[in-house]
């Protein structure tokens, strides 16, 4: 079921993904060569604590730390850890903050030092495709024309978009209904209505869009070793038309 929310928990859902942005504009400086995922792990926790919130995906359905960290051809879902990052590696940084009971999701992928033409034109044709897909998302339009914005764009510019993973409701908890697939045909899907929150995360590769699991059974990565971007924000539906909840301009 699908469950719309109020202007005032849209505002309060706003005030977690401001807090969320934040945080990834703190790790546009934070993120060099040498620096471990562990150790951007236990900054985002030590910022969300100080702003009076908690990283949601700690503990849910097992997960153990408050960031994904999925450095290069990871997908999704990369565990924190010691390693090292190198220059030139890219790492995406997932979180949902919960501040006062509401909550906020968005992923960033992040350039380590300087990163290649091919890497840089990744990140900037995945980040064009998330908000290619906000465009259409108003009042009206189907669940399908968010993810054919996605996939006609990136497959026009010769990328691969991941179709195991998807964008999701998000309420009281982390998923709800409807989930968002990131390709898909125009006109399709169930209609967008005034006051749902939705997030919108494309996972765009350079080669094939299939994915292998690692041992761990969370983390995602590409089948062919290809790298691999994410960008996501959470968006609410409103009259007025898109609204990023976790905007960081």
């Amino acid at each position: 079921m699908i469950k719309r929310k109020s202007k005032r928990e849209i505002e309060r859902m706003h005030e977690a993904g401001k807090l969320l942005a934040n945080v990834h504009k703190e790790l546009r400086q934070f993120i060099k060569p040498g620096k471990t995922t562990m150790e951007i792990e236990n900054f985002v926790e030590r910022y969300l604590e100080k702003h009076g919130a908690t990283g949601e995906q700690k503990g849910y359905q097992g997960y153990e730390f408050t960031t994904c960290a999925s450095i290069n051809d990871e997908i999704c879902h990369g565990f924190p850890r010691e390693e090292k990052l190198q220059e030139g590696d890219i790492v995406t940084v997932d979180m949902v903050v919960n501040l006062n009971g509401f909550l906020a999701d968005s992923a960033w992928t992040h350039p380590v030092g300087k990163i290649s033409e091919q890497a840089e034109r990744l990140l900037d044709v995945t980040k064009t495709s998330l908000y290619k897909a906000i465009e259409k998302a108003q009042i009206g339009n189907r669940i399908g024309d968010l993810g054919h914005a996605i996939q006609s764009y990136a497959e026009g510019e010769g990328y691969s978009v991941v179709r195991d993973f998807t964008g999701h409701g998000i309420g009281e908890t982390i998923h709800e209904d409807p989930y968002i697939p990131h390709f898909g045909e125009a006109g399709k899907g169930a209609r967008l209505k005034e006051g749902m929150v939705i997030t919108i995360e494309p996972m765009i590769n350079i080669g094939t869009y299939q994915n292998k699991m690692d041992q761990n059974n969370w983390t995602a990565r590409t089948l062919d070793g290809s790298l691999s971007a994410q960008y996501e924000h959470t968006i609410a539906i409103t009259k007025e038309g898109p609204l990023i909840l976790t905007d960081q301009d």
